[in-house]
């Protein structure tokens, strides 16, 4: 599959991804969640749809699989972006207000999101 089709295939479900992560993220901040579990939170709900739709669609191939190996990977990959997005929202929080942490989310995701695809598409899907 083509770079131009994988990255519009990613930015489409990154979008979906993107939107009920920050949804999750702002409504339990809001009730009162701290902002990094809040944080977690949403990127777990954005990142579980996220897996099967890129993996099914995005890059789907060939010399692409969706299984254990692919899921410890993709894991990997989460958990190391998850402990950046948590450290630079936080710290954001503490620095500026919960306001200004809801307003950096969308350029802290995107920024990991260029790194998410990069080890997607040769590393994370790759049989």
């Amino acid at each position: 599959m083509s770079l131009p089709r994988q990255g519009g295939h990613y930015l489409m479900i990154g979008g979906v991804q993107w939107l009920v992560d920050w949804g999750v993220m702002v409504l339990l901040s809001h009730l009162g969640l701290p902002v990094e579990a809040a944080n977690i939170c949403g990127r777990i709900s954005g990142a579980s749809l996220g897996f099967w739709l890129n993996g099914r669609i995005t890059f789907a191939g060939n010399d692409t699989r969706i299984g254990r190996t692919q899921l410890r990977r993709f894991v990997t990959m989460w958990l190391c972006t998850t402990a950046a997005s948590t450290l630079a929202l936080g710290h954001i929080d503490d620095v500026f207000g919960l306001q200004w942490a809801w307003i950096a989310k969308p350029m802290v995701e995107l920024s990991l999101g260029v790194i998410g695809f990069l080890l997607s598409r040769h590393w994370v899907y790759k049989a």
